[in-house]
């Protein structure tokens, strides 16, 4: 579990495809003080580590991970968001992460305002039913607020500390990104389907306008 607070930015320092891909980063966090088999988040993908020496740790990403996550596409010099697997007794400074990425986007529009920077990512369909105004989602392991929701798309705002401290605001448009959903919002949606008898269905049928009425969301 974690909490969408980048620790660091990391830079791929080797990249081996195969059965499993290998990556290996360098970091500032301490990689000889991992502990092998700790979580860490790459980019917002919960992986493992299995190897460390130095500044270096190494990861393998499985074929799975490759197809849901933008890590398919990491090259040598890269830089990624890591974030360690939050400790009981830490402050929970964003919101509850898992580490499991839902679907991959893309970066639609980015503009200034003010000292903040605004980016619009593309909404998919199976994820909108958990989007709400004011609510969280992580982006390329990122904590941050939703500030606009339409029907295919939604928008955040990165305030300076967070333009310096994560990647994200070095995307251009077109650029992918890791999505995950906030897992609040899964539940909710969960909730719903039990209480319809619709066990095992998708909650596509969740609207904004249920969820606000349940109590989540703003008025």
């Amino acid at each position: 579990m974690f909490t969408g607070l980048i620790q660091d930015i990391g830079r791929v320092e080797r990249v081996s495809p195969g059965g499993m891909t290998d990556l290996w980063i360098h970091t500032a966090l301490g990689a000889s003080g991992f502990a092998l088999g700790e979580s860490i988040a790459v980019d917002g993908a919960c992986l493992t580590v299995v190897e460390r020496s130095g500044d270096t740790f190494r990861v393998q990403v499985a074929p799975e991970s490759l197809r849901r996550t933008t890590l398919d596409g990491v090259r040598p010099g890269d830089r990624v968001n890591l974030e360690r697997a939050l400790a009981l007794g830490d402050r929970l400074g964003g919101h509850l992460v898992s580490g499991h990425v839902d679907q991959v986007s893309s970066v639609l529009e980015t503009y200034p305002e003010g000292g903040s920077w605004v980016m619009v990512f593309g909404l998919p369909e199976s994820l909108a039913p958990y989007f709400i105004e004011k609510g969280s989602v992580a982006i390329d392991g990122i904590s941050l607020t939703v500030n606009s929701v339409g029907a295919d798309r939604f928008g955040v705002q990165l305030i300076p500390e967070t333009q310096e401290r994560t990647t994200l605001r070095a995307k251009a448009v077109g650029a992918r990104v890791n999505l995950e959903a906030d897992p609040i919002g899964k539940y909710v949606a969960r909730l719903f389907s039990l209480q319809r008898g619709q066990v095992g269905a998708s909650p596509g049928g969740v609207t904004e306008a249920t969820v606000r009425a349940a109590g989540f969301g703003t008025p």
